[in-house]
């Protein structure tokens, strides 16, 4: 699949857009000039060659607490989308199999989830539980997690009222093995559709938060907490909240464009499957 993504002129760009950003996860911290965490006398200083996109109010060197904090921004919108898949997905397979009982349990859940207002359930949580990163994103994907199950049990409802699926369970076959057979097939390539598109939601999530100081102890950098304090200085430095917020701005393009380069290459049933439309019918019932 990742070739055809490539053929495509959206999914060519979104893949160089997120290899670069993946570029600055894994390296950004041992690229950066000065200590990210280190003050110094020049104190809101401009772009020039000894500080190519300014310093901050405590005299820190933006570009490197840029490049140090690529690694926890990237890494909590990954583990957003796959803490998300995994809680979502796998109640959203199993709801068509293991009975009216958990069907309705879950959905349940589900609906709860939704209703319940993001920012400050997550802000409680990470309040309770400790203000870490790890803590922060678990709380954001439980929370995120309905789009997988939605997306999962459309598809998995497809294949369960298809004629194959019915005989192969008449004929003594287990629901394990009915899933791995012919669930994960169709339920692939929505949910891969589903995973850019929350991974873009994600960083947005992410920044948002350590934005907020929520998830990350400060003075740590991350993007957004970079953001913030740029902003905090506005009047002094207009130029300087362009660098952070262009490069969140971009990444979750490039993730928007990835997912509508798996949508086109998956056809009509990705595109059919990644809608919440039927699930949505199918909830109220």
């Amino acid at each position: 699949m990742l070739g055809r993504i490539a053929r495509l002129p959206s999914g060519r760009l979104g893949l160089v857009i997120l290899l670069g950003v993946l570029f600055l996860a894994a390296f950004g911290p041992a690229l950066a000039p000065y200590d990210p965490l280190e003050g110094g006398d020049a104190v809101l200083a401009g772009p020039s060659s000894a500080h190519w996109i300014g310093t901050d109010y405590l005299g820190r060197d933006v570009l490197s607490r840029i490049l140090a904090g690529s690694t926890v921004s990237v890494l909590g919108a990954v583990q957003v989308a796959l803490i998300a898949l995994v809680v979502g997905a796998v109640p959203g397979i199993l709801s068509v199999y293991l009975g009216r009982s958990f069907e309705w349990l879950s959905l349940r859940l589900v609906d709860t989830l939704i209703a319940l207002p993001f920012l400050v359930f997550a802000v409680a949580v990470t309040a309770l539980l400790g203000n870490g990163i790890p803590q922060a994103m678990f709380t954001v994907g439980v929370l995120v997690s309905p789009v997988f199950y939605r997306v999962s049990r459309a598809a998995a409802l497809t294949v369960s009222r298809s004629q194959y699926v019915e005989s192969a369970l008449l004929s003594g076959a287990s629901v394990g093995w009915v899933v791995r057979k012919h669930v994960w097939a169709k339920v692939l390539p929505p949910l891969s559709i589903a995973l850019a598109t929350t991974m873009g939601a994600g960083f947005v999530v992410v920044s948002s938060l350590t934005f907020l100081g929520i998830g990350v102890q400060p003075p740590a950098p991350t993007w957004g907490g970079v953001l913030a304090s740029e902003l905090m200085y506005l009047s002094y430095q207009p130029f300087a909240p362009l660098v952070p917020t262009l490069l969140i701005m971009v990444t979750v393009w490039a993730f928007n464009l990835l997912a509508d380069a798996i949508r086109d290459v998956t056809g009509d049933a990705g595109r059919a499957l990644s809608r919440p439309a039927p699930v949505a019918a199918d909830a109220t019932a």
